[in-house]
């Protein structure tokens, strides 16, 4: 179990009570057999025996409430460890989770986003699109709108609302075009040559353009923010592009670091990554109109889902090949970028410390420091890491109604930690 360091961290939050769900045991059921016996009576129109089937769920723990504080309050307090069960993968013997099966609910939605995003992005600017549409056509899951639609939906039934608003719709949109911006930016300060097995954007049109098209994307989803007319949800989103900036300054100026510690990498990537994926959960629940502690629930689910996320990148960044990654295996380590598996095997390895520090200088030190990382046993400590805080994700949910839009949530949360099987 990992160290009281690691565990629980609640970053940008401060716990102040909690409330139990009142949600049963699962007893017998196998979940993934029951999830999939749910969603078909969904569809068939069995709602009374799918709201019971749901309900038979094991309790993993309880949800609280938490007031939103700055960035900096991050490392002022730790949380108790959970003494509710780690998810064992392992122990699952249901099937891999698929992204078709996760976002089945919210197909239709998903490819009225795509329709929407065309028309928004290149009515003014054709060319920006045409690089945009090198990142838009490169393979992603758009992940972070299928958050926004499975939160709102999930939502919707406890504040009465029978389908989604335009600003739940308006609210996807935005984070896609946030998120697309921050990859150009991404890739030309990174100077990476691929992006999900393309070419990148800076490679084909010049820095200039891959620049203009990751500014003019921040832009316009800047100025449909502000056209949501929602005060809370513009300061949620706005925080976002600064913690990206922060991030990205934190990244480069501890290149080849060996002194960074795992809460110093945490709270990296919860500006570079968690940070849009709570702020898309939370402002889908803002938009349904729940109360602030279901909204606070769906903010920390977003933001340990990112943290796990991240970390499970950071540990195929060693255990896939090139293809499988579409860029170079152990990029982010060549480039003095120290990610989970690098700083636990530095714990333990001092002769890993020494190749990282002469920046790889010598013929074959980059494959023998990744050998080290494999070896000492940091990838193992990282799955670990990433499995609390995706435990900690699914105490979250624990605060919404039962749905098929919850099951998908709750297995969104599996799905990433399986992407490392």
């Amino acid at each position: 179990m990992m160290s009281a360091a690691y565990h629980n961290l609640e970053f940008g939050r401060t716990r102040l009570n909690s409330a139990a769900c009142g949600c049963s045991s699962y007893s017998s059921i196998d979940r993934h057999s029951a999830n999939k016996f749910l969603l078909r009576n969904v569809k068939k129109g069995g709602g009374f025996r799918a709201r019971r089937l749901l309900c038979c769920r094991r309790e993993i723990g309880r949800c609280h409430v938490f007031s939103t504080k700055a960035p900096e309050s991050f490392l002022n307090g730790v949380t108790p460890a959970s003494s509710s069960p780690m998810l064992d993968l392992k122990k699952d013997s249901g099937s891999p989770i698929s992204v078709a099966s996760l976002f089945e609910v919210v197909t239709d939605d998903l490819l009225t986003l795509n329709k929407n995003l065309q028309s928004i992005v290149g009515a003014e600017n054709p060319v920006l699109m045409s690089a945009a549409e090198q990142i838009f056509s490169a393979g992603g899951k758009r992940m972070r709108p299928a958050l926004v639609f499975l939160v709102s939906r999930a939502t919707a039934e406890t504040a009465g609302l029978t389908e989604l608003t335009k600003e739940h719709r308006r609210l996807a949109e935005i984070i896609e075009m946030i998120h697309t911006a921050s990859l150009i930016h991404d890739d030309v300060l990174d100077e990476s040559d691929m992006r999900r097995g393309k070419e990148t954007v800076h490679q084909i049109y010049g820095t200039r353009v891959a620049v203009l098209a990751g500014d003019f994307m921040f832009a316009q989803s800047s100025w449909y923010l502000a056209n949501l007319e929602n005060i809370e949800v513009i300061k949620l989103i706005s925080q976002v592009i600064k913690d990206f900036a922060s991030g990205e300054i934190k990244q480069a100026s501890s290149l080849f670091d060996c002194d960074v510690g795992m809460e110093d990498y945490l709270i990296k990537s919860y500006y570079k990554t968690a940070s849009l994926i709570a702020a898309s959960t939370k402002g889908a629940a803002i938009f349904s109109g729940v109360d602030s502690g279901i909204s606070e629930q769906m903010y920390q689910y977003g933001r340990n889902l990112g943290l796990s996320f991240q970390i499970v990148d950071d540990i195929l960044d060693f255990t896939q090949s090139a293809e499988q990654l579409g860029k170079p295996a152990g990029s982010d380590l060549a480039k003095g970028n120290l990610t989970a598996p690098v700083i636990f095997a530095l714990e333990t390895e001092p002769k890993l410390r020494d190749i990282i520090e002469s920046e790889f200088c010598e013929a074959g030190a980059l494959e023998e420091a990744i050998g080290i990382v494999k070896r000492c046993g940091g990838i193992a400590r990282a799955e670990e890491l990433a499995k609390e805080k995706a435990d900690i994700a699914i105490q979250n949910l624990e605060c919404l109604p039962p749905s098929p839009f919850r099951v998908a949530l709750e297995e969104m949360v599996q799905y990433n930690l399986e992407r490392v099987k």
